[in-house]
């Protein structure tokens, strides 16, 4: 029998010593080949910033950020997105877990700069906070009602940011949280907000992925034919799409499920309350 992961995380918070987000930067190399920017020059760029950028231009773009004091780039998401793109790609776990909280100071700096209402905000805010903390098991539990808080904003504010990131990642979180009175899990709201990201945004490929990884838990045995359709069709959309950086590492995420589904892989978790 599997114990789920965060059942596990809660047993062992209490042996863990005490762990804070990182405060310094990361340093990158070749700043002194990065092109001259100005706040305006920055702005007008920003949407063409992310996944598919080199890590070159996203790290030149987020030293000028530090440095700059402008009120619409300091209020705004752009900060937090470039660090959680940095982050995502680095393999050194030190370097990234310093880049995801950079990401997170960088959103609490918007918010107190006038970017409640910017649903961006709230969302880069809880994904980077989410890598920040995935390998902490003190910071992990303890940030699980601020992550559900910041991706709820989110929601309410811009669902269909990053192609539905909020309803994927909050359903994830529901998915994979333990159950109450132990956490914040609830496996129906999962599949239900999983099921309104396919719907809403059947382009992303994560998207049926988390999806199917949702009917699977439920342990429905007659939503098996429809986990396999979502698995082949997020696995297609991957391999046809443009993705950047993230197409390797959510290919072997696509690659472990289809062997955990197949029985090559680890068990299928039980739900929490039988895992207890």
């Amino acid at each position: 029998m599997r114990t789920h992961p965060l059942l596990a995380a809660l047993a062992l918070a209490s042996l863990a010593g005490c762990v804070a987000l990182p405060k310094d930067h990361v340093q990158f190399d070749r700043q002194a080949d990065c092109p001259k920017q100005t706040a305006a020059t920055l702005t007008a760029q920003q949407d063409r910033l992310g996944p598919l950028s080199d890590t070159h231009t996203l790290a030149c773009a987020l030293n000028f950020l530090r440095e700059s004091s402008d009120p619409a780039l300091r209020r705004g998401s752009l900060g937090s997105r470039l660090c959680l793109h940095l982050a995502e790609r680095e393999t050194d776990p030190k370097r990234r877990d310093k880049l995801a909280a950079e990401g997170v100071a960088f959103a609490e700096t918007a918010l107190a700069h006038g970017g409640q209402t910017d649903g961006a905000v709230h969302y880069y805010l809880a994904t980077n906070l989410g890598l920040a903390v995935r390998e902490h098991i003190t910071l992990a539990m303890e940030n699980l009602s601020r992550l559900e808080g910041e991706m709820k904003q989110a929601l309410a504010l811009s669902p269909d940011i990053d192609d539905g990131g909020p309803m994927r990642i909050l359903g994830t979180l529901y998915l994979k949280a333990p159950a109450w009175p132990n956490g914040i899990g609830d496996q129906d709201k999962a599949v239900e907000l999983l099921s309104t990201a396919v719907k809403k945004h059947p382009d992303h490929p994560l998207n049926h992925l988390f999806y199917a990884q949702a009917l699977w838990e439920v342990g429905d045995e007659d939503a098996n034919a429809q986990v396999k359709a979502e698995l082949a069709l997020g696995l297609k959309l991957l391999e046809a799409g443009q993705w950047g950086y993230r197409k390797d590492p959510w290919k072997r995420e696509f690659d472990e499920f289809e062997q955990e589904i197949s029985g090559n892989g680890s068990p299928k978790p039980l739900p929490v309350a039988q895992a207890r």
